[in-house]
Formats: structure tokens, sequence, C-alpha cells
């Protein structure tokens, strides 16, 4: 009965929506100039906010023609490890003592198993 429900549709392939009554956002045209030479012309709504840059087809970062200076730059901070999360936490004498501890433990389970299997 399943495989007979969608008979006569293609899925994916049609929308059910008309473009009846729909009118698109006004335009304009910014242009974006990349070091190498690149002109890039980009359509943006009018009401959108106009990226000062954008990454040209070759890589480059292309700047948006008579837009003036190039905004700062933010600060990038480096990505926190899970060394730096575990010192946020713990002191280094708190995680020697954790790693004697542990080091006791496994030695213990290893030093049983060997005398069963004996």
């Amino acid at each position: 009965m399943a495989d007979r429900s969608l008979r006569g549709t293609r899925l994916g392939a049609l929308s059910m929506e008309s473009d009846v009554n729909v009118v698109p956002s006004e335009r304009q045209i910014t242009v974006y100039v990349c070091p190498q030479g690149h002109r890039s012309e980009l359509p943006f709504s009018i009401e959108a906010d106009i990226p000062p840059t954008w990454e040209c087809r070759c890589g480059a970062t292309a700047r948006l023609l008579d837009g003036g200076p190039m905004p700062d730059a933010k600060p990038v901070r480096p990505p926190r490890t899970h060394w730096d999360m575990l010192l946020e936490r713990r002191s280094i004498p708190e995680l020697e003592e954790l790693l004697q501890e542990r080091l006791q433990l496994l030695r213990a389970s290893r030093g049983q198993a060997s005398k069963r299997s004996a």
C-alpha cells in the first residue's frame, strides 16, 4: 500500500508553491576587487549589510570597491586544549597525586591478572 501512495509524483523535482504574487526585494550590485585584480560583482538586497571583504575565486581576500579602510582584525584566541581545561580545574600537585593513585590501581590489577593466569 505504501509503495502506491506516491505514484504519479516526482519527489524533490517540483515545488507545490507558485511564484504568483511574489515580489523579490530590490537589489544593488556591489563590486569587490582582490589584490590580483579579479573583479567580483555580487547582487545584495538593498536592506542587507554589505560586508567590507569577500573571498575571491583565487582564494585571496577581495575588498569592496570604494569601501573605505579595512576593518581592524579581531584578535584570534588560540584554541583551548584538554590540558588547558584540566589545569583550570586541578593543580600540578593534585594531578601528580591522582596519577600515582591510578598507577597503583593499574599495577595492582595487573599483578592480580598475572597471578590468575599462572
